[in-house]
């Protein structure tokens, strides 16, 4: 009785079926962030605040500081907003209209963006730098060390973050600068502790171990191994705390403590014309919505690069 062998043609196909590479994890990340409707809005709403920031010269109509009228038309403010002279709605030129030194409310809104947003990145940043030196440190040396810098953070942590903003801000001196700075030290402990979980789990791993065996330092475990695997929760908490901070600045400035006139920052805005919110609303409310809209933009981008990194939130 005969017996059939496979060919050669017959399993060829089989075997030279191209084998698909593992998408890497950033890959996976990417697309699990813009799966996300919420967190294509943040983007975007960052994305348009960046471009206005960075054009404001070109899209300002005015100088932010230009006072536009004399001040006989100053005194016209006091009659309600369907009839001031800085209502939108009565200068056609004007398109937010003018506040009460009668600068164009338009142009110190597009060059608030750009103050916010340095605020926020500079302030975030020099947090998350400090932040995570102390918290790589701490949780990868241990020890007395991790006591020691883990309770002078706890005792910044026992104080509310605004207040203890306004204490470091009445001895400083009020201004910008040194409210970025009142800002950038209550916000390292959250940076810190953030880092530290993060290390205290990662230096546990396989690999770690591996480069430990192998004769490596302490140095470049901590930095070449750790830290680049340990990063992504990071990410999340820097993106969620430039949200924070702008609103923690538009604070301060608003008590006066902040950013000075004449410069157009969103809370000092705020804080001058807050006595003409029923005579011209307008004044409030833009300040207000530009805070409202760039602090909801990192919030949603914050979100959705949590449920993106984040293994066990995508779906």
């Amino acid at each position: 009785m005969a017996t059939t062998t496979p060919t050669t043609a017959a399993v060829a196909p089989a075997a030279l079926l191209p084998t698909r590479q593992p998408e890497s994890l950033w890959r996976q990340a990417t697309r699990a962030f813009f799966r996300q409707r919420s967190a294509v809005i943040g983007l975007t709403i960052i994305i348009l605040l960046v471009l206005i920031s960075i054009f404001a010269p070109l899209l300002a109509p005015y100088d932010p500081e230009q006072v536009l009228i004399g001040v006989e038309d100053v005194q016209k403010r006091s009659a309600p907003c369907v009839h001031a002279f800085g209502c939108p709605s009565t200068q056609p030129q004007h398109i937010m209209g003018t506040d009460g030194n009668n600068r164009d409310e338009l142009s110190r809104i597009i060059y608030g963006a750009r103050i916010s947003l340095y605020v926020g990145l500079i302030t975030v940043g020099f947090a998350i730098i400090v932040g995570v030196l102390l918290g790589a440190l701490a949780g990868y040396v241990g020890g007395w060390f991790d006591n020691l810098v883990m309770r002078i953070l706890d005792v910044l942590l026992a104080f509310p973050a605004l207040l203890l903003a306004i204490a470091i801000v009445s001895v400083l001196g009020p201004g910008l600068i040194n409210a970025m700075l009142a800002i950038a030290i209550v916000s390292i402990p959250a940076y810190a502790r953030v880092m530290r979980a993060s290390v205290l789990s990662v230096k546990q791993e396989e690999f770690v171990q591996a480069a430990r065996v192998v004769g490596a330092g302490p140095v470049a475990i901590l930095f070449q191994h750790v830290l680049p695997n340990a990063i992504s929760p990071l990410i999340v908490q820097g993106t969620l705390g430039i949200g924070t901070a702008i609103l923690e600045t538009a604070a301060l400035s608003f008590l006066g403590l902040g950013a000075q006139p004449p410069t157009p920052e969103w809370g000092s805005m705020l804080s001058a014309e807050r006595n003409q919110l029923f005579s011209a609303p307008f004044l409030v409310f833009f300040p207000g919505l530009a805070i409202m809209v760039n602090v909801l933009g990192f919030n949603l981008l914050g979100d959705g690069l949590r449920d993106a990194l984040d293994p066990r939130l995508r779906r």
